[in-house]
């Protein structure tokens, strides 16, 4: 820790500073001396908050420049300036600074001493020691305690004065030297923090539980690096952090969505969101062959940070930094984990925090997880890039089996997202190989779970993932997986119980709501997969296949223009296949047949292994008056790869009843006939897979059982105009409508 220690107050976002006389608050952007509002320039307050959150530290002038003028653009000239304004808003002396230090050439140091934003400073200006840091370590109703036993009967060394200070050996001691006087004044601000009804508390309100004493929500980690291509190396890091921390015993980990990393985060707003005590926040900045990672810790309730702290490393000590974050962290809430647990605890983080023996390598998997990150939010082409980093990790440490599973789980996410049956192979092949390099790493039981669950073997994915989900750090995966199982086995409560089990664990998490959304989906609650896939944009605005998910729900329940605005919302973020393919959907209902016909061309160019596509340019092109020779060489490409597909998983539905209707259109109809009764006896997506059915009866001539498919899917919630918007289905409904007509006619 520094000699002056960091801020009692604020957090990793919205923070509140005092020092003398003087209260910065970074929220409302205002400083004040003795009462009195201070004027001074945004910049100049820019400056005052680096050096306040970096209180003690030596601030170089490049790094205030880079961070507040972006550098290049400006003369250092500028800084003075800056640093003369606030000098003389806090009406402090350059040749005698009681708050902002000037080393010559080098930089700024803030070398006053800080308060919490509600506590008053000591009567005296008494001289600290050195080595003594003002950091509230206990949460609120522990430093109440403290206070009321100091009132009855002074201790000489109080708790909520203890500070962290690193010993050579990596462990960590207290001390305790605060004055009676200190201890009173904790004791008085206690004392009106319950005179005013629980103001430290958040006003939060009594029917919500408090959280847990031992539970922190961290921050998506930001990175300050100037190239723009390193924020997958703060991504990472921050990623690492959640999951080392989850494997602490007794403590509550949550990851906080990636909106809250931008702006200024509401600390304690976040902490009631999330149902956590405590923040972590961080900021990455790596150059050259040093990495530079400023962490605060802030208590969610009272908005006080409970320590804050920079790493200055090179960037082959990576792992022991992470650990060391972690520790502050486990250490900053030791009074509040279960006893016994912390020399586990260390362990756990140790182990987890180094995967690998190699600092490239581990360079090669963090890219490669962020490539992962932007295949869930859209990018098709994510799986394929994490691949060739996690292949070039296992080039540099063949012994990495984190990213060996990390192949295994691209590949088979190549699979589910674009029917590809080639990828299922390559999945197959890397799980083996995974399981060979260690069988007892769970990321391997997660990947396992998932390759059995694709084929449909539930038992066996069942196992794998409760096996996963023994390590604190995979749970949601774990009980995703778990929930998936369950739904396509037709298990919905028992899905749903999975569902909540995750949300629990990570309670704003987008995938957590757009799997649940789907499982609606597929068991026909329309309305409910709306506002599951709503909930999860809420925590993900900006991203394109949710967006592009929820055009298709829109289009499914009939609501032609919300479906529009939401498809084109998503090729306004990224024109990812999916919104392209559904977009095309859209404008064959339209009956715009060539327009859907050059969509559904640019989507099987970003992805032509997808079966689904290849089957909608065949529907678009005999819409718009292509003949069945014109239209063979679609079908036969959808239904070529739609059957490799089904061998890998039998139990899809609506793919069967799509190949189904493919099958129809090559003049195959006792294949097409079998592969709708299948699709029918899974009992599953049922409106879906009986318009479908409606339409392949219709291309083979049986008009009864094109009828009686439409009435069913009607009675599961297919609006009549999806109907009207299929040109075999229209045709048939119409001669249905004119042979009434023709017979209430005759009737009179």
């Amino acid at each position: 820790m520094t000699p002056h220690g960091s801020a009692g107050q604020g957090g990793p976002n919205g923070e509140r500073y005092r020092f003398g006389d003087i209260v910065v608050d970074a929220a409302a952007h205002t400083l004040s001396r003795g009462g009195t509002e201070q004027t001074v320039e945004p910049k100049a307050f820019s400056v005052l908050l680096i050096l306040l959150r970096r209180a003690g530290e030596l601030v170089g002038r490049d790094d205030l420049l880079d961070q507040v003028w972006g550098h290049r653009h400006v003369t250092p000239g500028v800084l003075t300036r800056v640093i003369a304004q606030l000098r003389h808003a806090l009406a402090d002396d350059s040749q005698h600074p009681r708050y902002i230090q000037t080393q010559h050439a080098l930089g700024y140091r803030f070398i006053g001493q800080l308060y919490g934003a509600d506590a008053l400073p000591p009567a005296t200006d008494e001289p600290r020691h050195e080595d003594e840091v003002a950091v509230f370590r206990h949460t609120v109703p522990e430093a109440l305690a403290v206070a009321a036993n100091e009132a009855v009967a002074p201790i000489p060394e109080p708790a909520p004065f203890a500070a962290p200070v690193p010993h050579n050996d990596g462990g960590f001691a207290t001390r305790r030297k605060a004055s009676d006087q200190r201890r009173w004044w904790l004791a008085i601000a206690a004392l009106l923090a319950i005179a005013a009804g629980g103001y430290w508390f958040g006003q939060r309100d009594p029917a919500t539980p408090a959280p847990s004493a031992a539970s922190v929500a961290v921050l998506p980690f930001t990175s300050l690096s100037e190239a723009r291509n390193e924020d997958y190396f703060a991504e990472g890091l921050g990623v690492e952090m959640v999951d080392a921390l989850a494997g602490v015993p007794g403590l509550k980990v949550v990851a906080a969505p990636d909106s809250a990393s931008r702006g200024e985060a509401d600390v304690k707003r976040l902490g009631a969101q999330l149902g956590v005590a405590t923040v972590l926040g961080a900021s990455v900045r790596r150059e050259g062959s040093r990495v530079r990672v400023s962490a605060r810790l802030a208590d969610a309730r009272t908005g006080f940070t409970l320590w804050a702290h920079s790493y200055d490393r090179e960037t082959g000590d990576v792992f022991a930094l992470q650990s060391d974050i972690a520790g502050e962290v486990v250490q900053a809430l030791i009074d509040v984990l279960p006893s016994g647990e912390i020399e586990a605890a260390r362990q756990t983080l140790a182990r987890r925090l180094t995967p690998t023996r190699s600092v490239a390598a581990y360079d090669a998997y963090l890219k490669g997880e962020q490539r992962m990150r932007e295949q869930a939010g859209g990018d098709e082409r994510g799986a394929a890039s994490a691949i060739n980093f996690y292949r070039g990790a296992l080039a540099i440490d063949p012994s990495f089996a984190r990213a060996q599973a990390g192949i295994c789980q691209a590949e088979i996410t190549r699979f589910e997202d674009a029917r590809d049956s080639a990828a299922f192979a390559r999945a197959q092949s890397a799980c083996e190989q995974a399981t060979k390099m260690d069988p007892s790493l769970r990321e391997v039981s997660l990947a396992m779970g998932d390759l059995h669950r694709t084929q449909g073997n539930a038992k066996e994915a069942n196992a794998y993932y409760e096996r996963a989900v023994t390590d604190p750090a995979l749970r949601v995966p774990g009980y995703l997986g778990l929930a998936e199982v369950a739904s396509t086995q037709g298990q919905g409560k028992v899905a749903m119980e999975y569902f909540e089990r995750a949300r629990q664990v990570a309670p704003r998490n987008p995938r957590i709501a757009q799997k649940r959304g789907y499982h609606l989906l597929v068991n026909g609650d329309v309305p409910g997969a709306i506002a599951s896939y709503r909930e999860a944009l809420e925590y993900a605005p900006d991203d394109a296949d949710l967006w592009s998910s929820l055009g298709g729900l829109y289009a499914i329940s009939g609501d032609a223009a919300q479906a529009s605005d939401a498809y084109e919302r998503s090729l306004q973020i990224k024109p990812t296949y999916e919104a392209l393919s559904n977009l095309g959907s859209m404008k064959f209902e339209e009956g715009a047949y060539e327009q859907a016909a050059a969509l559904y061309r640019h989507a099987s160019e970003i992805d032509p292994g997808d079966f689904r596509v290849w089957g909608n340019l065949g529907d678009a092109l005999a819409a718009g008056g292509a003949t069945p020779d014109q239209t063979r060489a679609q079908y036969e490409q959808a239904a070529t790869l739609g059957r490799r597909y089904l061998g890998l998983k039998s139990d899809d539905a609506q793919g069967l009843a799509l190949v189904a209707w493919y099958s129809a259109n090559l003049d195959r109809a006792d294949e097409a006939r079998a592969l709708q009764a299948k699709a029918e006896a899974l009992g599953t997506e049922r409106g879906e897979v009986a318009l479908l059915g409606a339409q392949t009866m219709a291309r083979l001539d049986d008009s009864p059982a094109a009828r009686r498919h439409m009435d069913f899917a009607r009675k599961h919630g297919i609006p009549q105009q999806r109907i009207d918007a299929l040109p075999l289905l229209r045709s048939l409904t119409a001669k249905v409508d004119t042979q009434s007509t023709r017979e209430s006619g005759t009737a009179q």
